[in-house]
């Protein structure tokens, strides 16, 4: 869908159109040409030639390109606020005639932590193709507390976050409740249980602050008066099994996000108890966000697939 401007500077036969501004918006968020060619599902020359195609009809330089990534001139910074708006816009226009026919239309971002994408999101791109097929979904991973700033700035329309804290700016339901349990390789887990003091005296294989199964182990052992041995800090959970299976340490992490990165007898789980442990993942979006029909089946759709996997 063309847009044509005939006063500022373009010329009465110019037009912009609407997919180069989403393209552009795209590379702006993302901050990286080919981060956003892998969302667009496109090849990044061609994601670059239309970004080039706009600067040219506009006269203006968007973006400078450089080895980390693209920067915004300020005429890229006007165009990036009044794009978000013009496609904001179209998407409210759209979804608004697909509920006149009763059907979810438009696109709906959806952010997940990495373990549960990995479980997940094959089931929840064929899913929602089969049962929305006038809607559009882009997936994007990230930690949760990278997911809840993504939601705020409406980079994101729905998330999935472990143990949120509370936020004004977010709506917030709880989704799955699961035990953290300590993960070892099968000759060194004997049993079902074990307390958070015999964890703490092992070396453990964890993320690095702000991820929230190392927030919910440092805040118990701090309340219960010990000290994690943190012998390794690695941020990706798949590293960490990785790890865990050739003997550098142990993890606490959850029964799903075990499954989703080991085949069975692999590694073996004890629960911790004395005390136990629990995480909770949540649903969040924006409390600004009008909930359409297409928000509400992907956020019921992504909730079964959650629920399905409970162990």
């Amino acid at each position: 869908m063309p847009v044509r401007n005939g006063s500022t500077g373009l010329g009465q036969n110019r037009c912009v159109d609407i997919k180069q501004i989403e393209y552009f918006v795209q590379v702006a968020n993302t901050g990286s040409f080919s981060r956003a060619a892998d969302l667009l599902g496109m090849t990044q020359p061609a994601l670059s030639r239309q970004v080039r195609a706009l600067e040219v009809e506009l006269r203006e330089t968007l973006l400078l390109r450089n080895g980390r990534g693209v920067a915004l001139t300020e005429p890229g910074r006007q165009l990036l606020a009044r794009g978000r708006e013009i496609l904001k816009l179209m998407q409210e226009a759209r979804q608004e005639l697909g509920a006149l026919r009763g059907e979810p239309v438009g696109q709906i971002v959806i952010g997940l932590p990495p373990s549960l994408a990995r479980r997940i999101t094959v089931q929840l791109i064929e899913r929602f193709q089969r049962e929305m097929p006038r809607a559009k979904l882009a997936v994007v991973e990230g930690f949760s507390s990278h997911i809840g700033e993504w939601l705020s700035a409406g980079r994101v329309d729905l998330g999935l976050v472990y143990n949120p804290e509370p936020h004004p700016n977010l709506e917030q339901e709880p989704v799955l409740e699961e035990k953290l349990c300590l993960v070892g390789p099968p000759d060194l887990v004997h049993r079902a249980e074990v307390s958070l003091a015999e964890v703490a005296g092992l070396p453990l294989v964890m993320p690095q602050w702000g991820h929230s199964f190392r927030r919910l182990m440092e805040t118990q052992a701090m309340l219960a008066g010990l000290k994690l041995h943190i012998a390794w800090e690695v941020s990706s959970v798949p590293t960490i099994l990785d790890m865990v299976r050739r003997g550098h340490g142990h993890a606490a992490l959850t029964g799903s996000a075990v499954a989703a990165g080991t085949s069975p007898g692999e590694l073996t789980l004890a629960t911790i108890v004395e005390p136990s442990i629990s995480s909770i993942l949540c649903m969040a979006w924006s409390a600004q966000r009008r909930r359409d029909a297409l928000h509400l089946r992907a956020a019921a759709m992504l909730k079964q697939l959650c629920q399905a996997g409970e162990t």
